[in-house]
C-alpha cells in the first residue's frame, strides 16, 4: 500500500473525482435517426417535447402523498442548468432591489441568478447535519428581512423537505424555488414550491448540458417556456427575454439517458453500499438527510480536522478531490458585499458555513470506480487522518 506524504513517494493509482456516465453512441443512434429523420432541430422540437411529456407523465421519485389533489406535474427543458434558476427567477415579477434568501454553502450560479435579476442575495447559515438552508431559519429570517423570495439548495444532490417548504410558502406568502440541481433521482415534487434540476454532465442525470423547471404552476411553467424563446409569442415579443431552448440534438442524449436511467441508478446504488460501509468504520461524517434509496449525487465528507492536508497526501497518492463550496459565496469577490444572515447568537458569523469550508473534502465518486479504487481511497484516508491528528 501506499505510504503518505512522503517527497519521494509516485502515486501509482489515478483514482479520478468524477467521470460522466452518459449514452454511448450505440445507445444515441436511435434517437439521431430520429432526428436526421425530422429535420428539426431546436424550437420545440417533438424530441424535446416527448422528453418534457415523458418526465412529466413518470416523474422518477415518488410524489409526496397528499389528501389534496394536485395540479398536473410542468416540465420545462432548457439548455443549461443555470437557466431554471434565471427565467424561474425572472417568471415570478419580482419587483427588482427584493432580498433573496440562499445559502451561503453553495455554488455560485444560484446567488449570480439573483443579482442577474435585479435583486439582492442574502447568505444564510445552513445546518450542521444536512448542510441544508432550513424552513425553521428562513422564518426567522422572514420575521426580520423583507424578503421576496427564498432559494434552498439540495446540497450535494441531498433531497429538500418539500413539503416543509410547501408549507413555508403556504404560512409566510413567499415564493420558493428550490435549487435542486444535482438532485434528479432524489427530489420529489410538492405543491407550491417550484424545482430547478441541471442535466450538466456531472450530474446524476447529465447529458451534457441542460436543466429542467419542474413545477404544478402551469402559468409559470408557461412564462418560462416563452422566456427561453426571446418572450415570443403569436409572433410577438410580449417581454425582453433570452434564448434558453433546449436543442433536439441535447433532447436525443435526454431520451437515451432516460432510457438506460435504471441501469445508471442501480450502478450508483451498488458502489454507493460499499462506500457506506467503508466510510462507516472512519471518524468521518456524511451529510444527513438521505434515506435508505437515495444516492449522494457527489461524495463530500466532514473530516472534521482542516481538508487541506488530507487532499495533499490524497493527491500524493493519486487520488483526485475536491473542495467543493469552498471558499463560501461571501467571500468571492463577485458576492462580498452582499447581506449576510445566520444563527440568532451570531446574525453576522456564518459558523457551520465556515467549519464546513474547512473540514469538508469531496473524495473520488462516479460508476466506474471499482471496489478496488474504493478500497485504496478509503484506506489511504485512514493513513491521511492518522498522519495529521
Amino acid at each position: 500500500m501506499l505510504g503518505i506524504g512522503g517527497a519521494d513517494e509516485v502515486p501509482t493509482h489515478d483514482i479520478k473525482l468524477l467521470i460522466p456516465d452518459l449514452p454511448g453512441a450505440e445507445e444515441l443512434l436511435p434517437y439521431l435517426r430520429r432526428l436526421d429523420s425530422n429535420r428539426w432541430y431546436t424550437n420545440f422540437g417533438p424530441l424535446v417535447r416527448e422528453l418534457e411529456a415523458t418526465l412529466a407523465a413518470g416523474w422518477p421519485v415518488p410524489l409526496v402523498p397528499t389528501p389534496v389533489e394536485l395540479d398536473p406535474l410542468q416540465v420545462v427543458t432548457l439548455n443549461t442548468g443555470t437557466a431554471p434558476l434565471e427565467l424561474g427567477i425572472a417568471a415570478l415579477g419580482l419587483a427588482p432591489g427584493g432580498e433573496v434568501l440562499l445559502p451561503a454553502f453553495n455554488f455560485p450560479a444560484s446567488a449570480a441568478a439573483i443579482l442577474r435579476n435585479g435583486l439582492q442575495p442574502v447568505f444564510a447559515d445552513v445546518a450542521a447535519d444536512s448542510w441544508q438552508l432550513t424552513p425553521s431559519l428562513a422564518r426567522e429570517a422572514a420575521n426580520l428581512r423583507r424578503l421576496v423570495l427564498v432559494i434552498p439548495v439540495a446540497t450535494f444532490g441531498c433531497p429538500l423537505d418539500v413539503q416543509a417548504w410547501d408549507a413555508f410558502v403556504a404560512d409566510t406568502g413567499i415564493p420558493v424555488l428550490l435549487d435542486a440541481a444535482a438532485a434528479f433521482g432524489n427530489q420529489t415534487i410538492g405543491r407550491r414550491a417550484s424545482v430547478a434540476f441541471s442535466m450538466h454532465a456531472t450530474k446524476p442525470f447529465g447529458i451534457g448540458e441542460g436543466g429542467l423547471l419542474v413545477t404544478r404552476d402551469a402559468a409559470m411553467a408557461a412564462r418560462v417556456r416563452r422566456m427561453s424563446n426571446f418572450g415570443f409569442e403569436r409572433g410577438r415579443a410580449m417581454e425582453v427575454a433570452t434564448n434558453a431552448k433546449l436543442a433536439e440534438i441535447a433532447a436525443a442524449v435526454a431520451l437515451a439517458q432516460l432510457s438506460r436511467w435504471p441501469a445508471v441508478w442501480a450502478a450508483r446504488r451498488d458502489r454507493w453500499a460499499v462506500y457506506r460501509e467503508r466510510l462507516g468504520a472512519i471518524p468521518v461524517a456524511l451529510q444527513a438527510g438521505f434515506a435508505a434509496d437515495q444516492i449522494p449525487a457527489t461524495l463530500v465528507l466532514n473530516l472534521h480536522v482542516s481538508a487541506t492536508p488530507i487532499a495533499s497526501q490524497l493527491k500524493t497518492s493519486g487520488i483526485e478531490t475536491r473542495r467543493w463550496y469552498c471558499p463560501p459565496l461571501y467571500r468571492h469577490p463577485a458576492f462580498a458585499q452582499c447581506a449576510l444572515f445566520g444563527a440568532p447568537t451570531s446574525r453576522d458569523t456564518l459558523s457551520v458555513t465556515e467549519q464546513l469550508a474547512n473540514q469538508t473534502l469531496g473524495i473520488p465518486w462516479h460508476n466506474f470506480l471499482t471496489p478496488h479504487d474504493m478500497e485504496v481511497v478509503t484506506d489511504t484516508l485512514v493513513r491521511a487522518l492518522q498522519h495529521v491528528q
